[in-house]
């Protein structure tokens, strides 16, 4: 981290990077908790405020999201050249991550993880989210699937492909794969997906019952296409994380 710190000449600058750190170790930390991750594989990634070429913080490869802290995320451009930190940046990551930046700007924070609920409904055909549970009436605008991404992400195109795919939406579900969610904070795409992967679990819980699905009233739906943490107390949920991250592993903020 010193690297990082010393190479930014603005004290309000340093602190709003630091702080920017251990809001994303703790997203990691909360997520590896929540069993989003494939041993070392995902990846979540951040837009990095200030003047000059566009940087983005990222999780290095190697790293099991339960062991990582504000200090070992890298520092990106959006050509893949690790500017600051150590560590390599994974090709797959490179390739979704630097593609949705790109093209959309406003995907100031971007998550994609595995996580079970969610990654389950991306293998079912033609499966969505049913307008059946409260948080659908805020989250069903807010999604687009995925129903051609049956190609690993190992270029460019296919990044591209995704990004234009994601478009205005803030979460996709990506057939046979995961999710990706972005939001213009950390804490917005942080709660966004934990939002989204509790609701998904409710409806693969209520549909292994066999039984039909309540549908409620289309009239009901939020039609919400801003920030997520308007809508919802995203940023005091994160807070709440960090609260039970500083008693119990600390060292995320390191």
């Amino acid at each position: 981290m010193a690297a990082v710190i010393e190479a930014l000449s603005d004290s309000a600058a340093e602190g709003l990077e630091w702080e920017l750190r251990r809001d994303m170790a703790a997203v990691f930390r909360v997520a590896a908790r929540e069993g989003w991750n494939e041993q070392i594989g995902n990846h979540n990634s951040l837009m990095l405020p200030g003047d000059g070429p566009p940087r983005f913080l990222i999780n290095p490869r190697g790293y099991l999201f339960q062991e990582l802290r504000a200090s070992d995320l890298i520092v990106c451009d959006l050509d893949g050249r690790v500017l600051q930190g150590a560590g390599e940046l994974r090709k797959v990551a490179f390739h979704i991550h630097a593609r949705i930046h790109l093209q959309n700007p406003s995907a100031t924070c971007v998550i994609h993880v595995h996580p079970r609920w969610l990654t389950a409904l991306s293998l079912l055909r033609d499966a969505e989210l049913h307008l059946s549970h409260h948080n659908n009436l805020l989250l069903n605008d807010r999604i687009v699937y995925d129903h051609e991404g049956d190609e690993p992400v190992h270029h460019d195109g296919e990044g591209d492909r995704i990004a234009r795919c994601l478009g205005d939406r803030s979460v996709m579900v990506m057939r046979g794969h995961g999710v990706t969610v972005v939001g213009p904070t950390v804490h917005d795409a942080f709660d966004e997906c934990f939002i989204a992967e509790r609701t998904a679990m409710y409806q693969m819980t209520a549909m292994s019952t066999g039984q039909p699905m309540h549908t409620l009233p289309d009239r009901l739906r939020r039609r919400w296409q801003g920030p997520w943490g308007e809508k919802i107390d995203a940023r005091l949920h994160l807070n709440a994380w960090r609260r039970v991250l500083d008693r119990e592993e600390p060292d995320y903020a390191e």
